[in-house]
C-alpha cells in the first residue's frame, strides 16, 4: 500500500477542534476524510472505502461501539482505531472483542496518531525489514557453525536455527532473502550428509549410551524414564512428522499442555517406516529384528505390509526392559480408526503406557506425489506445513489430546522419520528385485556412481538384513532421488519437487522428540 493511497476516515463529534491534527497528517501525505457522527462514518465507509478509521467512542446518536460493529459488518478487515476519553474496562473489552486495530485515550497528540498509523500501515514492511536484517546478521554465525560441526548435538543446533529462520522468513511478504536461505540450507544438508557418512556406522556401535539417541534406543533412553505407576504416559508417534511441522502445530498444543522437553533424535537409515518404526518399537536394529523374529520381519522384496507386527515387537521390548505395568497399542490409519481411538481414550487412563501411532502426514506425503490436486495444496514446505496445521486442528488426534489434557498425565510426541523435497535425479540400475523407494536402493549387482551416494557394501556393519552374498545398500543424500535410465525423463518430471524419505538429510534424520504435561 503506497502512502499516496492511504485514506483515513476520522469520526469525532468535535472534529473541528482536531483541525491541527488533520493538517499535520495531510502534510505527511495522508488523505483525511472527516465526519462528526456514527451514521456518517458508516456511510463514508461504504462510499469512500477508507484504509483506516479513527473512531471516537462517545458521539451523539449511535455510539462509537455500535458504529464499530456496523463498520466491521460492512468491511471486516478494515483497521479501526478507537479513541475515547473513558478508561472504563468494559469499553476496552468491547472494543478489543470487536477486533479493533488500536486503542487511544484522549487527549491525543499528532505524534500519537502518526505512530498508530505507521504501526498499522507499515507494520508488515517493518517486520519484513527487521526479519531480513536479523537473518543477515545470523547468516555469518550459521556459516561459521557449518564449518566446525563435529557432533550430532551441534547439527541439532544448526538445524534448529535453520528451521527458526525458515518459519520467520516464511511469515514475510518480502521473499528477497528466501534464495539466500535456501542456498544456506542446501549447504547445511551437504555438510550433514558428509557428517553422517563419516559417523553413522560408529554411532550404531556406541560405548554405553555415549552416542546419539537413535530409533533403536529411543524407547529405552527417552521414554522409559517417563513411565510411572502414578500417572499414565501417552506416546504419540505421528508418522513422517518433520521438525518444521512440529513447530507449526506446537502453538495449538500449548493451549492445553506445557512443554517440558523439546528435543530431537537421530533416525536410523534407511529413513522409512519399515526400518525406523520397527526399530523404535522393538528396541532393536533391523538385522537384530530379523534374527529375533525371523517370521515377522519383512524384507523389501517380500509381499505384504512391512509393519504388521509392531505391537508384538513392542510387547517383547517391554518385557526385555522390565516394564511390567499395563499397556496399550493403537494404530490409526483412517478417519474411522481415529474416531474409535477418541472413544477409547478414557480406557487408556487405566494403563501406565499407551502408544498411539497416527498415520496422516506420511499418507498425505505419498498422496501428494500421486494426486495432482494434492500436489497443488502442498506445493512447497510452507504449504506442506499449512496443510499439516489445518489437518491437526481438525483431527481426531487433537480431539483425543484435548481429552487427555483434562487429567494429569505425561504425553510424548515423536515420529519415525521425516521427508525431504527432492530435486536432483541420480541414475541407478538394478534388477527386477530391486526395491522401488526413490531415496534408497538395495539388491545385488546395483550400478551407480559411488560419488553420488552413501554406499553400504557390507550391510551387516549397518545392522541391515542381508538376503544374498552380493547385496548392497545405496542411499541418496541431500535432495537427490534415484531414477532409472529407462524412462529417465518420465521419472525426473514426475518425481521432481515431491516429498520423499529413505535417505540422508536433516529433514529426514533430525526429528522431533517432545515431552508434554497437562496443564
Amino acid at each position: 500500500m503506497s502512502l499516496d493511497k492511504i485514506k483515513i476516515l476520522w469520526a469525532d463529534d468535535e472534529i473541528d477542534l482536531l483541525k491541527p491534527h488533520i493538517l499535520f497528517l495531510e502534510q505527511k501525505g495522508y488523505e483525511i476524510i472527516t465526519v462528526n457522527n456514527g451514521n456518517s462514518a458508516i456511510a463514508k465507509t461504504i462510499s469512500d472505502k477508507p484504509d483506516i478509521v479513527f473512531l471516537d467512542e462517545n458521539m451523539p446518536g449511535i455510539s462509537g461501539l455500535e458504529t464499530l460493529k456496523q463498520i466491521k459488518a460492512i468491511e471486516n478487515d478494515i483497521k479501526v482505531v478507537m479513541i475515547t476519553k473513558s478508561e472504563e474496562e468494559y469499553i476496552m473489552e468491547d472494543a478489543i472483542g470487536s477486533q479493533i486495530a488500536d486503542y487511544l485515550i484522549k487527549p491525543v497528540n499528532p505524534n500519537q496518531i502518526l505512530h498508530s498509523i505507521k504501526k498499522l500501515v507499515d507494520k508488515s514492511r517493518l517486520v519484513n525489514q527487521k526479519t531480513n536484517q536479523n537473518y543477515q546478521q545470523d547468516f555469518q554465525n550459521l556459516s561459521m557453525m557449518l564449518m566446525g560441526n563435529s557432533s550430532f548435538d551441534e547439527w541439532k543446533e544448526v538445524y534448529n536455527k535453520l528451521i527458526y529462520w525458515e518459519l520467520e522468513l516464511g511469515k514475510s511478504t518480502d521473499k528477497s532473502m528466501n534464495m539466500i536461505y535456501e542456498s544456506q540450507k542446501k549447504e547445511a544438508n551437504h555438510g550433514f550428509s558428509k557428517f553422517i557418512e563419516k559417523n553413522y556406522i560408529s554411532y550404531l556401535n556406541p560405548t554405553g549410551d555415549n552416542g546419539p539417541v537413535m530409533s533403536n534406543n529411543l524407547f529405552r533412553r527417552k521414554i522409559v524414564p517417563h513411565i510411572s505407576a502414578e500417572i499414565p504416559t501417552f506416546f504419540i508417534l505421528i508418522d513422517n512428522l518433520r521438525l518444521d511441522q512440529w513447530r507449526t502445530i506446537a502453538p495449538i498444543i500449548k493451549e492445553k499442555f506445557k512443554i517440558l522437553e523439546d528435543d530431537q533424535y537421530l533416525s536410523i537409515l534407511p529413513t522409512t517406516t519399515q526400518y525406523c518404526r520397527n526399530a523404535i518399537f522393538s528396541g532393536l536394529l533391523p538385522s537384530e529384528i530379523e534374527k529375533r523374529f525371523p517370521n515377522k520381519w519383512s524384507n523389501d522384496e517380500d509381499e505384504g505390509g512391512k509393519n504388521n507386527f509392531e505391537q508384538d515387537f513392542f510387547n517383547d521390548m517391554l518385557s526385555r526392559l522390565r516394564v511390567t505395568g499395563k499397556s496399550s497399542y493403537t494404530k490409526v490409519t483412517n478417519l474411522d480408526g481415529g474416531k474409535n481411538m477418541v472413544e477409547d481414550i478414557k480406557n487408556m487412563f487405566k494403563n501406565e503406557i499407551n502408544v498411539i501411532v497416527y498415520n496422516f502426514v506420511d499418507a498425505f506425503s505419498h498422496a501428494r506425489t500421486d494426486v495432482s490436486i494434492i500436489k497443488e495444496l502442498a506445493e512447497d514446505e510452507a504449504a506442506y506445513r499449512s496443510v499439516t496445521e489445518s489437518w491437526f486442528k481438525h483431527s481426531p488426534l487433537w480431539e483425543a489430546m484435548q481429552l487427555i489434557s483434562e487429567k494429569k498425565c505425561k504425553v510424548i510426541i515423536s515420529t519415525d522419520h521425516g521427508s525431504v523435497r527432492v530435486d536432483k535425479p541420480v541414475k541407478v540400475i538394478g534388477d527386477k528385485n530391486t526395491n522401488t523407494n526413490l531415496r534408497y536402493k538395495q539388491g545385488k549387482n546395483l550400478s551407480y556412481d559411488a560419488k553420488e551416494v552413501f554406499e553400504i557394501k557390507k550391510p551387516e556393519l549397518a545392522f541391515l538384513p542381508k538376503v544374498n552374498v552380493s547385496q548392497a545398500y545405496v542411499i541418496c543424500k541431500e535432495d537427490d532421488f534415484f531414477a532409472y535410465p529407462n524412462n529417465y525423463n518420465y521419472y525426473v518430471k514426475y518425481y521432481s519437487n515431491t516429498f520423499q524419505h529413505g535417505g540422508i538429510s536433516m529433514e529426514e534424520m533430525i526429528i522431533p522428540f517432545v515431552v508434554l504435561e497437562s496443564r
